[in-house]
């Protein structure tokens, strides 16, 4: 039987047309077989290696032509031989786990990137390939878009899920980045159903406060508000509170808040991309059904859950109707809509700011807390506080290039 031995070779130098074509052309003319291939292209400046097994009497013949053909290119050449126990070692360490790091920020540097990078190297994991997701900056900074992202391909068996997620949330806060961990499975690229918290999600306000502000109490509701939203007290016993105290209100003061809303930046991009994804988009609120329907009918979400406030005579009684939609609800009415859909909840995700929010993001298989409080933020899968809501579309893997014209 004739013996074969394998070889890695790397190409490296200014990218062209054809290389690619004539290197692996050589290989095929000998028979030889490529056992793996990666190719990676930076302005203009290639990066191209292959690991290919051939019979031995074959292997003097190849590595000559690709020596002729790397100089006709103009491009540089370079030959390791590989042991078979080193490549069986190697083919070994791909069946470890994988891993996706994003990182976020209105910009990146080479400190958030090299600290990122130690996290990794004290857990063991190690970087295979690094890819930008945000479109190439240009020069001229007016033109920047004001946010840069990176995905980082990443193997091995973290030890500690808990300890990890502490490190990045640490470099998070001092170094104004965003970082998701995720576990690159089927899933993660294959999410169908995102259910977003309305108040300081949606919308950059508490309506609840909108409200009181014009019933005249609202310095008293606001206070129950934050301490409601740091997980202080019950959030139904809070929310029974403040709708009390709107008690009179008239319901036109509704219709004008409501066409007044202030929208979150990137909220009308994302859903826009949503949408044409095929994502099916739910708010799941505590605060009330007006506005989530409002906001509905605007902007095209397929689903509201919120509170009805009880309406009598043309002005609000301070009572609601039904049962309130709380953190438990929101979690229960998520795994609901997952089923009507027939969607696997790990192809789920839930966006959200506040305490009442956790058993959603819990529930979901992406559970990102979004411009949140420090305890949610400690308590959610992922957090995103950078930039705006359509950030989101880096975690769930989209990259600039594929979104022409949404930009």
């Amino acid at each position: 039987m004739e013996k074969t031995e394998i070889i890695l070779v790397r190409i490296s130098g200014q990218d062209r047309p054809g290389v690619t074509t004539a290197l692996t052309g050589i290989l095929g003319h000998y028979n030889a077989t490529i056992l793996d291939i990666g190719q990676a292209n930076i302005h203009h400046s290639l990066s191209l290696a292959i690991v290919f097994e051939s019979e031995t009497s074959q292997s003097g013949y190849i590595l000559k032509d690709l020596l002729f053909k790397a100089d006709e290119l103009g491009v540089n050449v370079r030959f390791s031989h590989l042991s078979k126990e080193d490549y069986s070692t190697w083919v070994n360490l791909q069946g470890k786990n994988r891993y996706t790091v994003t990182i976020l920020g209105k910009e990146l540097n080479g400190t958030q990137i090299s600290l990122v990078s130690q996290v990794l190297l004290d857990n063991k994991l190690n970087i295979e390939k690094i890819n930008r997701l945000t479109a190439r900056i240009p020069i001229n900074k007016k033109d920047r878009i004001g946010r840069s992202c990176i995905e980082l391909s990443i193997r091995g068996t973290v030890e500690s899920f808990k300890d990890l997620q502490r490190d990045f949330m640490r470099l998070s806060s001092l170094h104004q980045i965003d970082i998701a961990f995720q576990e690159e499975s089927m899933y993660r690229r294959m999410r169908r159903l995102i259910c977003f918290d309305m108040d300081s999600t949606l919308i950059q306000t508490e309506v609840i406060d909108e409200l009181a502000d014009r019933a005249g109490v609202g310095e008293e509701v606001r206070a129950i508000t934050e301490s409601a939203m740091r997980g202080e007290i019950d959030f139904s016993e809070s929310f029974k509170r403040r709708v009390g105290l709107l008690k009179g209100l008239d319901e036109s003061v509704m219709k004008d808040i409501a066409e007044n809303l202030p929208i979150t930046d990137g909220m009308v991009r994302l859903v826009r991309i949503l949408k044409k994804s095929g994502y099916k988009i739910a708010i799941l609120s505590g605060g009330f059904t007006y506005f989530g329907n409002y906001l509905k009918e605007k902007y095209g979400f397929d689903y509201v859950y919120a509170n009805e406030l009880e309406i009598a005579d043309g002005k609000l009684t301070g009572n609601h109707v039904g049962d309130i939609v709380d953190g438990k609800r929101k979690a229960e009415l998520l795994r609901l809509i997952a089923q009507v859909e027939k969607v696997d909840l790990k192809q789920t995700v839930a966006v959200g700011d506040g305490a009442n929010d956790l058993q959603m993001l819990a529930t979901a298989g992406l559970g990102i807390a979004f411009h949140a409080k420090p305890k949610v933020k400690a308590n959610a899968q992922q957090s995103l506080s950078t930039v705006g809501l359509d950030g989101i579309l880096y975690f769930l893997g989209y990259r600039d290039s594929m979104l022409e014209g949404d930009y």
